[in-house]
């Protein structure tokens, strides 16, 4: 049926044009290639075997390309050049095919868990906002006084420190040695001014040089061993 109605066409009809491109249309030679238990049709269908060297990384499989070759083979010549010059019926068919409705179907439920997270996060807007609140107080009242806090700890620390160093210890033992000097020398002029009698003085003087001559040893000491 095929070859005599291309036969009676060839002659006297020109090609339809298509708003398909070339690729998918093809040239007239390429046009009537032959498929099993079918004439030329004047379509452009690849066999599965050049589709896959065509089209190293094509998305449809052999067995996929076969099962559209069956479909088209059974449809009539008014049939397959409607598909080439009407876009609504090429499109119609091919929504109707397993493949599209799969691709389709995917999509479908991709788009819809897409939309229900965008849901979920417009939901939990308003929990943000006060989380973002508590913390914005968090950092003006709590933190504001722990930081205070901590910073109290930290010059008492500073000041542990500086009290407990060596250099502090011989400030303090020398100016402990210089106290008990001027103690002594008080102490001597009390004696002379006769405000206080021999053996107190003698009593008060002995405490003070024994209290200093300690103080100064182990200060010497001290230099010594650092």
């Amino acid at each position: 049926m095929f070859k005599s109605f291309w036969g009676s066409q060839e002659q006297e009809a020109q090609p339809q044009s298509s708003w398909y491109p070339p690729s998918v249309v093809g040239s007239p030679n390429s046009s009537r290639t032959s498929t099993p238990g079918s004439s030329s049709t004047g379509l452009n269908v690849q066999r599965p075997s050049d589709h896959s060297q065509s089209s190293p990384h094509g998305q449809v499989s052999p067995s996929e390309a076969a099962g559209i070759i069956n479909l088209l083979k059974d449809k009539s010549v008014d049939e397959l050049r409607k598909l080439l010059s009407d876009k609504d019926a090429y499109n119609e068919f091919l929504l109707s095919l397993e493949q599209v409705k799969t691709q389709n179907n995917l999509r479908d439920e991709l788009r819809k868990e897409t939309l229900q997270l965008a849901r979920e996060n417009l939901e939990k807007e308003s929990r943000m906002v006060e989380l973002r609140n508590q913390c914005r107080i968090i950092r003006t009242t709590e933190l504001a006084a722990a930081q205070e806090k901590l910073s109290e700890l930290q010059r008492r620390k500073e000041e542990t420190v500086k009290f407990y160093s060596a250099s502090s210890h011989f400030q303090r033992l020398q100016d402990s040695m210089n106290k008990i000097d001027e103690e002594s020398e008080t102490l001597h002029k009390q004696l002379l001014d006769k405000e206080i009698d021999l053996s107190t003085f003698v009593q008060k003087h002995k405490k003070l040089r024994t209290t200093y001559h300690r103080q100064a040893l182990v200060h010497l000491a001290a230099k010594t061993s650092s």
